[in-house]
Formats: structure tokens, C-alpha cells, sequence
């Protein structure tokens, strides 16, 4: 099983920064190996059974089938469906498939556009696998999740029903192509139910990693008719859907056209008619069957107006699900066009290298960067911001744009149908160039004084909002944004631009004005009487062990201020290996008198900022006591910080805000010796290298995601 939780994403975050997740080096879904598991099965002589993806009910998922389906479902390999199965026959087409009893028109939509370009197909579906030399029932395909390539493994065990499959079929029964990579997908999704409606945006996305136009033709662009020959000219991929009806059932309109259904954008031409030019649009029904029948379908006599050249190309009578139907009708018919391509030349049509593309991941975290939409003033300042400097020349041409900003809402849920997009969308805000100089997080005060320049339209609950712009040189900070505060969630925040820009995420080196610093005095005489104090519960060698120190926080040093019953054993033994400068396992006076005074400065610092006066941290009071113990903390360090101390009320206590800034304050002073090392003779760089291991030993038993984080820093 996958690591679980923060953890996985730390991995996750590493694994790509070592070049995995991209294309040429995707990422292992579920860590599963395809050349391992079929270099076993070659070696063990078996077929491969996939045990992340069982061929039992619970791959299919609930509700999909009746409970009396469900039990005449067999998991049949394709040599027990067919003949003589092959992975491909006789090339690709969108008319090799139709679409089963699953409700994924969405998918198949998006994978009829996927046929016609091979260079992207090949990518997702590895052509090079098949049924004859070395097979062992063992496929894999890649698909694009949320900002990596991953590369998924199942098994070929295909559900059917009296030997027939009841999910995606091929028109030719003995090509499976289709079939295994429905599966493929169903294991991303969940399930086979977890596919069961959806968008062709989404599928797209997952099929290219690409750049992703949505237009809504009830109010089209002035040049869509330009994009879409651009797009279809493009290395991209097109789909649309048709409006909802009073229900989410497919119903057939008298006119042909399906509801609430998805279709492929399979070609754009215009022809001349009756002497006047007309732009069409060619459509394709995932069914494989049920067309249009209105002006330009196959039947229509408009085509007998045409020259015989473009009768002969373009028409096909045949109930195959394709038509022609003209551009007025598609945008009167149809509610949305997808556009997805590798790169965003369809936009412009300009060359690839005027382009620049810069991808950043990020989390929204209830309490300390989920800080909601412009109107919560207050907290708004608190999301992750991200600056962009805009450079290069300008160009003031009416409807020219140069910015494309697109923001993807990363599930929190394995499977798909138990997500539940939030409403998000992102702000842009221009910087003057006195406030380009400024490093670290804009505070409030900047959001209430400045307009935005641009912005979302509105907060959508979808998996990616975006927006197409004109920004002109300078900096600019974009801020991605839930609609309500304290909503947790996973983004990935995409910029396109068309001219020079550089790019950074902005919480480092937060200089926000800090509550109030205290100031360090030492008191010579308060550290004698100190020790005094702590020769009456020492030992005969004059130092305490953990149980002791335990005993003298809580019943002696911070009796009273303790609301949840004190500090733990574990968290004592965790002090003493942070202060046992000596390596005895035990503190002696001078180390115990640092740890107290340590703990009394950081007891200050908690009640000062604990404005609210709960005896409680809120974690934005969190933010606050960082800022003013001195600590210069990251976005994502502070999210990690909340999850792994917070309790679930999402507050935090005196005894988990002092074992916290501790272990912090300890790991970058030994930090800072080790990059620095000047000055230290052998036997101190021992000594604080023994530390460190010791250090590393405990705090990653009890606090591992923590440590992780830190050293890969």
C-alpha cells in the first residue's frame, strides 16, 4: 500500500524533483512496477493478477449494476472472448469502439479525439504491447494526473456478462485496445462506477498534460471559427457536450442530438454553398451510432450544393455517429467546447517558442493559507501567493491577450465520485515598483488598498478554472483562492504566457510585522537560582533523566499552565536528546537551565499571541508566534506543522507549541553549524555530527514526516 497522508506527498514532491513524474520517467501508480511484475510472471510462468485492482465487484464499485448483474459477472481474459485477441488491428480510429452500459461518454469522447493524433496516443496507450511474444496478462498506460505522468499496471481479466464485455467494446471483437485501457482508467478513477459521468475537459487533461481552453458557446469569441481551425490544425484535441436536460438521463432530441452527453470534435471545414461560403463542424457519438439529422447531416440535400470534391471527402452516410452540422447550429446546440493541446500554440498560432509554460503546486490549509476569496479581508492575505514578472513587448491591439492562467483543484479522496470540488478561482493583482522590491508575503493592508487587475469571472465548483489575458510588463501577484475560508485542498496553479515572465511561489522570507519581539536578557543570578533549584531534584551526579524532567515541568516549572495533562514521557525523552549536548542521556545543570529558560521564552511568546485567550493557538496565532520567536517559516512548513500538531479542533496546546519551536530551533542551529563549519576542530564537528545522529534517531521515530521535510530542504 501507498504511504498514507502528508508523508506521500513529501515523496511525492521528491520523486519529482528526481525527474519522475514526467513523461519520459513516469511515476509508478501505486508503486507498482511494469517490467518487475512482468519480468516475475515471465520467470514464474503465470498470468498476472493484479491485486490493487481485483477482477471482483469491488473494481466495478456500487451502484453501477443491479445486484443480479453483478452476480452474472465474469472476469474473462481476452483469449476467452475472442479468438485470436490483439492489442490493436488494422491501425486506430475513433469507429474501432462504442460505448457499454457505463455511463463514460466523457472518456471515450476525449479518446476519440485521441485517435487522431499519434504521437499523443502513443504516449497513452505503449503500442509496442501484445497477446503473442511474452505475453502474460500484464498491460500498462500512462495518464497525466494533476501536474505528473503516471504509469498504470493491470491485469487483462475484463468484466462481461455471458461472454460479452459490458463496459467499452470493439466494433472487431478480437481488438482489446479499448477495453484494457477503459480499465487502466477505471483503476485511476476508483472504479468503473467512479467513472459513471463526467466532463471531456477532464479526460483530456489526463490524456495530454497539456493546455486546456474551455469555451462556452452560449457566448462564443468573435474569432471561434479561427481557433477552431487553428486547434484542428494543432497538435490538439477537441470535444464538447450538449445541454442538460430535466433530468441527467441521455435522452435522444427529435432532432438526433443526445442530452447531457459528450462528443468529439473530429474535423472543421468550410465549403462553399450556393455560392456563399460555410463554416461546418464534424461531430462524433461515442455510442458509435445516432447522428443529427438536421441541416448538413448525412441526408440532408444541402450537400447536392456543394462541388462533388467536397461532397466526396466529407460525406459518409453511414450510422456510424459522425455528422456534419454548421458552426451557428453547433454553438445553438451545444453548451461547451473543450480544446486541449501540448502546447498553447492553438491560441495564437504562433510557434511553440514564443511560449513559456511554469507549473507550481500548492495546498490550501484551514487556519493557515486557506484564508478564502477577496472579500474576507482579513484572512485573504493568508493563501499562497505566487509573483510574476512580465516582460517583453506590449501590445495594446484590441482583443490581443498574452497571459493564460489555469488552476486545477487536486482530489482529497481516492475515488472520483466521492470528491467534492470546492469553488475556487484566482486573483491577480499589479505591484508598483517600490512594492517589487519587497520579499515574503503580502500582508492585508496590500489587498485592501490595491484593485485587482484581474481575476477569475466567478468561483466555480470544478476541477480547473481559467482565464485568457492581457497583462502588461511588470510584477504581478496572483493569488489562488477557495470561495470560502478554512477549505482545505491541493492545487496545481498553471501559467502560459506568450511573451518573458518569471515565476516564484512567495512565502519565503515572510517579513510580515511581528506582534512583538522580546528581547533577550540574561540574568546571571535567575540562572544560579535555577540551578539551585534544580540541585534538589537531581541526582548524585547533579543531573535528571527524562521521568524526572517530566515530574519538574509539570508539577514544578509550568504548574498551572498546562491545560491537557502535561508533557508525556516521549516528549521529555525528545527534550533530553535535544538538549544532552554531552551524550549522557541525561540533562545536567547548565543544559537543564537552557531548556528552562527556553521553555519560559517560548510560554511568553504562546500567551502573547494567544489573543483570543482559549489557552490555545489558533493556527493564524500560530503564524503569529513563528513571527515573533523569529522563525522565518515557509507556507507548506507551516501547513505540515498544522497537520502533524494540531489537534482536531485545529488548535494547538503550550506543551505541542514548546515540543514544536523546540525541535525547530535545535535542527537549525545544527543546521547552521554543519553548512557553516568554520572554526570547529575535529572534535566538535564529532560532537555535533553524534548529535545530529542522535537527534535524526529520535525525533524520526516519533516525528518522521517532519525530519523528512527539513533535510530535503
Amino acid at each position: 500500500m501507498p504511504p498514507p497522508g502528508v508523508c506521500l506527498n513529501i515523496m511525492e514532491a521528491r520523486s519529482k524533483q528526481d525527474g519522475y513524474g514526467k513523461f519520459t520517467s513516469p511515476e509508478r501508480f501505486f508503486g507498482q512496477d511494469f517490467q518487475q511484475l512482468k519480468q516475475y510472471c515471465l520467470i514464474k510462468g503465470v498470468r498476472y493478477i493484479d491485486d490493487m485492482f481485483p477482477p471482483d465487484r469491488s473494481s466495478i464499485g456500487q451502484g453501477l449494476l443491479s445486484p443480479s448483474d453483478l452476480s452474472r459477472v465474469v472476469w474473462l481474459r481476452p483469449a476467452k472472448i475472442a479468438a485470436n485477441p490483439s492489442f490493436v488491428l488494422h491501425g486506430i480510429s475513433r469507429f474501432d469502439f462504442g460505448q457499454g452500459i457505463l455511463g463514460d461518454c466523457w472518456v471515450l469522447a476525449s479518446l476519440g479525439a485521441l485517435t487522431f493524433q499519434n504521437h499523443i496516443f502513443g504516449q497513452v496507450v505503449p503500442l509496442e504491447q501484445t497477446f503473442d511474444q511474452s505475453y502474460c496478462g500484464i498491460f500498462h498506460f500512462r495518464f497525466w494526473r494533476f501536474g505528473r505522468w503516471v504509469d498504470v499496471v493491470i491485469d487483462d481479466k475484463l468484466p462481461t456478462i455471458n461472454g460479452r464485455l459490458i463496459f467499452v467494446h470493439s466494433k472487431n471483437q478480437n481488438e482489446f485496445w479499448p477495453a484494457l485501457l477503459e480499465k487502466a482508467y477505471a483503476k485511476v478513477c476508483g472504479s468503473y462506477t467512479d467513472m459513471n459521468a463526467g466532463t471531456p475537459a477532464e479526460a483530456l487533461m489526463d490524456f495530454t498534460g497539456g493546455v486546456h481552453m474551455c469555451i462556452l458557446l452560449s457566448e462564443p469569441p468573435p474569432n471561434l471559427w479561427e481557433l477552431m481551425c487553428r486547434a484542428g490544425q494543432s497538435k490538439t484535441l477537441m470535444s464538447c457536450g450538449t445541454h442538460k436536460g430535466a433530468t441527467s438521463a441521455n435522452t435522444v432530441l427529435p432532432n438526433g442530438l443526445v442530452q447531457s452527453h459528450a462528443y468529439t470534435v473530429s474535423g472543421v471545414k468550410q465549403m462553399v454553398s450556393r455560392g456563399q461560403p460555410v463554416n461546418l463542424v464534424r461531430l462524433w457519438n461515442p455510442w458509435g451510432r445516432g447522428e443529427w439529422n438536421g441541416d448538413w447531416s448525412d441526408r440532408s440535400p444541402l450537400w447536392q450544393t456543394v462541388s462533388p470534391q467536397d461532397r466526396e471527402m466529407c460525406l459518409s452516410v453511414a450510422d456510424d455517429g459522425e455528422f456534419w452540422m454548421t458552426l451557428q447550429d453547433f454553438c445553438k446546440f451545444f453548451m461547451d467546447l473543450d480544446i486541449c493541446g501540448l502546447s498553447p500554440d492553438f491560441l495564437d498560432g504562433s510557434s511553440s517558442g514564443l511560449w513559456n509554460t511554469s507549473i507550481y503546486e500548492g495546498r490550501w490549509v484551514a487556519g493557515t493559507t486557506a484564508g478564502g476569496c477577496i472579500n474576507n479581508r482579513d484572512s485573504f492575505w493568508t493563501n499562497p501567493q505566487f509573483r510574476v514578472k512580465v516582460s517583453g513587448e506590449y501590445s495594446e491591439k484590441e482583443g490581443e491577450k498574452n497571459i493564460l492562467v489555469s488552476l486545477i483543484q487536486k482530489p482529497d479522496k481516492r475515488n472520483r465520485r466521492l470528491v467534492q470540488n470546492l469553488h475556487i478561482g484566482f486573483t491577480i493583482f499589479e505591484m508598483s515598483e517600490e512594492q517589487a522590491t519587497q520579499r515574503g508575503k503580502f500582508p492585508a493592508s496590500f489587498f485592501n488598498t490595491h484593485a485587482p487587475v484581474g481575476q477569475t469571472k466567478t468561483y466555480f465548483n470544478a476541477r480547473e478554472v481559467m482565464e485568457f489575458m492581457m497583462l502588461k510588463p511588470g510584477e504581478y501577484l496572483i493569488v489562488p483562492s477557495t470561495f470560502n475560508r478554512n477549505e482545505s485542498a491541493s492545487f496545481v496553479l498553471t501559467i502560459h504566457s506568450k511573451i518573458e515572465t518569471q515565476c516564484y511561489e512567495n512565502s519565503n522570507d515572510h517579513k510580515h510585522e511581528p506582534a512583538e519581539k522580546r528581547k533577550k536578557v540574561r540574568n546571571a543570578q535567575e540562572d544560579e537560582n535555577k540551578k539551585d533549584f534544580f540541585r534538589q531534584y537531581s541526582d548524585k551526579y547533579e543531573e535528571v533523566d527524562a521521568e524526572q524532567l517530566q515530574r519538574l515541568l509539570n508539577e514544578n516549572i509550568l504548574k498551572g499552565d498546562l491545560k491537557s495533562g502535561g508533557f508525556s514521557i516521549d516528549a521529555c525523552r525528545s527534550m533530553v536528546a535535544l538538549m544532552d549536548t554531552s551524550i549522557t542521556g541525561k540533562l545536567n545543570g547548565g543544559e537543564f537551565v537552557r531548556l528552562w529558560n527556553k521553555v519560559v521564552a517560548y510560554k511568553d511568546i504562546f500567551y502573547l499571541m494567544d489573543v483570543s485567550r482559549t489557552g490555545t493557538l489558533s493556527l493564524t496565532e500560530l503564524r503569529n508566534a513563528f513571527i515573533a520567536a523569529e522563525f522565518r517559516i515557509s507556507d507548506d512548513m507551516l501547513n505540515l506543522m498544522a497537520l502533524r500538531y494540531g489537534a482536531s479542533s485545529g488548535h494547538m496546546t503550550l506543551e505541542s507549541f514548546i515540543s514544536l519551536i523546540l525541535r525547530l530551533d535545535c535542527m537549525n542551529k545544527i543546521f547552521r553549524e554543519l553548512s557553516d563549519g568554520k572554526g570547529m576542530n575535529l572534535r566538535e564537528s564529532e560532537v555535533i555530527k553524534s548529535h545530529l545522529l542522535k537527534f535524526i534517531d529520535t525525533f524520526y521515530k516519533k516525528f518522521g514526516v517532519l525530519v523528512m521535510y527539513l533535510f530535503s530542504h
